[in-house]
């Protein structure tokens, strides 16, 4: 399983997604996390807090979205190989698509339980360990 001590950057721009979020990874045993409430933000805390070790973030927010915050975090050769689970609504293949070309390492279609959150981290982990495909 993931490491339970990694700090967790959890991003949307509402505040009880933000929650929810949250609420499923403390079920999996994780008890270190930052909010956002949209991608500057999240780029400003993470650029600020370098025991970040994953960003959970949904795509539509405003300001700055979390396709746009995946693509600055990919660009930035400190940040480019950091795990980035996209949370979102969007099931659509286009945007499954434009997420895995800009570098995801995972994505979740909303509403999800805790036992699709933990596949999925199980799987982030264990893809980590061995390559940089996204899962």
């Amino acid at each position: 399983m993931f490491d339970l001590n990694t700090r967790i950057l959890v991003v949307d721009d509402a505040q009880i997604s933000r929650k929810i979020i949250i609420e499923a990874c403390q079920k999996l045993g994780f008890t270190k996390f930052i909010e956002a409430s949209d991608g500057r933000a999240a780029w400003q805390a993470l650029t600020a807090d370098s025991s970040i070790g994953l960003i959970m973030a949904d795509w539509m927010m405003p300001i700055l979205s979390g396709i746009e915050l995946l693509k600055k975090v990919r660009s930035d050769n400190q940040y480019k190989n950091l795990p980035f689970i996209m949370l979102t609504i969007e099931s659509e293949q286009k945007s499954m698509m434009d997420a895995i070309m800009a570098g995801v390492t995972g994505y979740i279609i909303k509403p999800f339980t805790v036992d699709i959150l933990r596949e999925k981290l199980e799987t982030l982990f264990l893809s980590q360990e061995s390559s940089s495909e996204p899962v």
